[in-house]
């Protein structure tokens, strides 16, 4: 698949060794939650990159509770994706389903400054050419 200007890669198969970061679409009472960057204005799925002797599902798990204060949720793997950087190889990742419960304060001293609910999807994406492409896919996972 290609969205804007970036390929998406979604590989049928794809070693855990080869991932290397989570990305979480997330719900919490039917709404969309996304987190805004400190250094940025504009919101993205929580995320991120994976820490040695993770499994990518401890990933996913420490990345939603960094990033938006989850305490309580489910999570699901949804598909194996990755994305081509100019010149480069693919960065494969996961993503994930989350359904979240509560949510605790957001933990001090990491990336983020905000997290909202949203009813629609937001108008200022983070990465606007993968995140519509990875929210599609959450939901309907034999997209093609």
């Amino acid at each position: 698949m290609k969205s804007n200007s970036i390929p998406i890669l979604f590989p049928k198969q794809a070693d855990d060794s080869q991932l290397s970061f989570a990305v979480i679409a997330a719900r919490h009472n039917g709404k969309w939650v996304f987190c805004m960057h400190q250094d940025r204005d504009t919101w993205e799925c929580p995320g991120g990159h994976r820490d040695p002797g993770e499994s990518i599902e401890e990933t996913a798990r420490r990345e939603l509770w960094e990033e938006t204060g989850a305490e309580s949720f489910s999570l699901r793997p949804v598909c194996a994706y990755g994305v081509v950087s100019e010149g480069g190889a693919p960065s494969l990742g996961m993503l994930f389903y989350a359904e979240i419960f509560s949510f605790g304060p957001l933990p001090e001293a990491f990336e983020m400054k905000q997290v909202e609910c949203f009813s629609t999807l937001p108008d200022r994406w983070t990465y606007p050419e993968i995140q519509p492409f990875l929210l599609e896919r959450a939901f309907i996972p034999s997209a093609p």
